[in-house]
């Protein structure tokens, strides 16, 4: 995207994508670009102009948890309201954070004010997990907190399935305990599922098992039978180290467009 912007998003639209997910926020902090929101170095306006000529619509976009503050988030909602968001997804949060006493609780309080404040302007906020929500406590797991605690009309989930799976979790539990709390999904697939790490033991980091959605091990039929219940209005292909990234689009589109549940 940044090395070539046109040539990208033209073989996006050729292979048959209509919306897409931004990632690569970035706010600036020099005394000129202050406050600036940029995606792969060029502003919403530049960005917008490019997605409406290959006719793809962004429907959301990651912002790190920085930005959520009351001084900054007001210049991510007027940036999505220029690219036409209908989200807006937190993705991760700081380990320092996390490990804070309540931390989980205090993050909800931010995700929650967060979405207070994207909901006045008609943009829904969302949070996107990874795989330490699901990590093993002896009370209640990260995500179970954040799903409790955060307002679900001001706080929808984007839930990556393959990162709850390889934790050992099933989405499909939670579309039935928590149903219409997630109209986003991430979609990636494993050619296998790496144990599941003891509390406290090192987590093998299972990238390189990574593949095109429909090649791997993950049960998506039984998944998606359920995306009703669950609220899915948007399956989002990813995959985080392609070899060939437009090969991997191909051939998850083709898996996916075929699939009938």
């Amino acid at each position: 995207m940044e090395k070539d912007i046109d040539g990208t998003l033209a073989k996006i639209a050729a292979i048959g994508y209509k919306n897409v997910e931004l990632a690569g926020f970035s706010m600036g902090q020099s005394a000129t670009d202050e406050g600036k929101i940029q995606y792969f170095k060029r502003s919403p306006q530049e960005l917008r102009a490019a997605f409406d000529r290959y006719g793809l619509s962004v429907i959301s976009a990651h912002v790190n948890y920085k930005s959520l503050s009351p001084e900054n988030f007001p210049a991510v909602i007027e940036a999505s309201r220029v690219l036409g968001q209908t989200y807006i997804i937190n993705p991760s949060v700081d380990d320092e954070i996390r490990k804070q006493p309540d931390g989980w609780k205090r993050i909800a309080a931010v995700l929650n004010q967060a979405g207070e404040m994207s909901k006045k302007s008609g943009i829904q906020f969302g949070y996107h997990n990874h795989r330490f929500e699901f990590a093993g406590r002896k009370a209640k797991s990260p995500y179970d907190i954040l799903l409790e605690e955060c307002d679900p009309n001001l706080v929808k989930m984007e839930m990556d399935l393959c990162w709850i799976i390889v934790a050992g979790g099933d989405p499909v539990k939670y579309f039935e305990r928590y149903p219409g709390r997630f109209p986003l999904v991430h979609v990636k697939d494993m050619k296998k599922l790496p144990p599941v790490p003891a509390p406290g033991a090192p987590d093998p980091d299972p990238l390189d098992d990574m593949t095109d959605v429909g090649s791997g091990v993950i049960d998506w039929k039984r998944i998606f039978t359920h995306s009703k219940t669950a609220g899915i209005k948007y399956y989002i292909v990813e995959h985080d180290k392609p070899k060939a990234p437009f090969h991997s689009l191909q051939a998850s589109y083709d898996y996916l467009e075929k699939l009938r549940f």
